[in-house]
């Protein structure tokens, strides 16, 4: 991910806003501004990796469609460099570049094999990398080239296919751990200003014996920020969790933590700024 104009200007404003929210040091709103002022920094780049991950899985399906594409172009006859040439008048959406640069390098005179791993630098995905990789050993090795290529989009495609499948039939998984989250965070607040106050009077004054002895109580700061940083904790590794099990790649559990904590964080800061005291 590199270092972009808004990840600046999210880091500037989080400055702002955190540096406004000493002013209320001691206010019940100090945790929440503080916290927003960290949420709009972090932002910025939670958006950069879902658009990554979007613009990756683009990117493989339109190589999908591609391959499929200079596959029935070769069992024409035509020519792998030939073929190349052809389909860059299609349109492969956010591949179209790559398509373009490939078919100008072929067009110059540079060998197939060069402009082929060229392609794969630029697009930088691991499955089309490997995809060409055997595109490029089955060109410099003959043979039918045609059925190699075939074999390579039916592999493409079935990976593709066998990761839709995977996301359908655990949706209902990742639906039930955001469920079981938001359950958690009321069984915590529950405990929070429910349970907590009443043991703690109950250690305010405790009678042993017909005597009755002062103990410590507790403190609700204290126990606030211990609660929130358990939600958040929860919150950080069930969302790369669900990322991991619903898309394959604990990358895309990034938006699933970014969620979740926001969500606890912002439930947590209310309910105290409400039921605090």
């Amino acid at each position: 991910m590199e270092f972009e104009k808004q990840h600046k200007i999210g880091i500037a404003l989080a400055v702002l806003i955190i540096a406004g929210a000493f002013l209320f040091k001691g206010s019940p709103v100090f945790s929440l501004i503080f916290g927003i002022g960290i949420i709009i920094g972090i932002l910025p780049f939670v958006f950069s990796t879902i658009t990554e991950t979007k613009i990756a899985r683009e990117k493989e399906e339109m190589f999908l469609e591609f391959a499929r594409n200079l596959v029935e172009s070769v069992k024409m006859g035509s020519s792998i460099s030939k073929s190349i040439l052809l389909l860059k008048k299609r349109n492969y959406e956010v591949l179209n570049k790559h398509v373009w640069k490939l078919a100008n390098q072929i067009s110059m005179g540079i060998p197939l094999n060069i402009a082929m791993q060229t392609f794969s630098k630029d697009i930088h995905n691991k499955k089309i990398s490997k995809a060409i990789t055997l595109i490029r050993q089955a060109e410099r090795a003959g043979g039918d080239i045609g059925k190699i290529l075939e074999s390579v989009a039916e592999a493409v495609s079935t990976t593709d296919k066998l990761q839709k499948e995977r996301k359908a039939a655990i949706s209902a998984l990742m639906v039930q751990g955001y469920i079981i989250f938001f359950v958690f965070i009321i069984i915590v607040l529950v405990m929070q200003f429910q349970i907590l106050p009443l043991v703690s009077g109950l250690a305010g004054t405790v009678s042993i014996g017909g005597v009755e002895t002062s103990g410590a109580g507790f403190d609700p700061k204290e126990i606030s920020d211990a609660f929130l940083d358990l939600l958040l904790m929860q919150g950080l590794f069930s969302g790369l969790i669900i990322g991991k099990l619903a898309e394959g790649s604990i990358k895309n559990g990034v938006k699933h933590s970014f969620i979740l904590m926001i969500s606890a964080f912002l439930i947590s800061t209310i309910s105290n700024a409400l039921f605090g005291g």
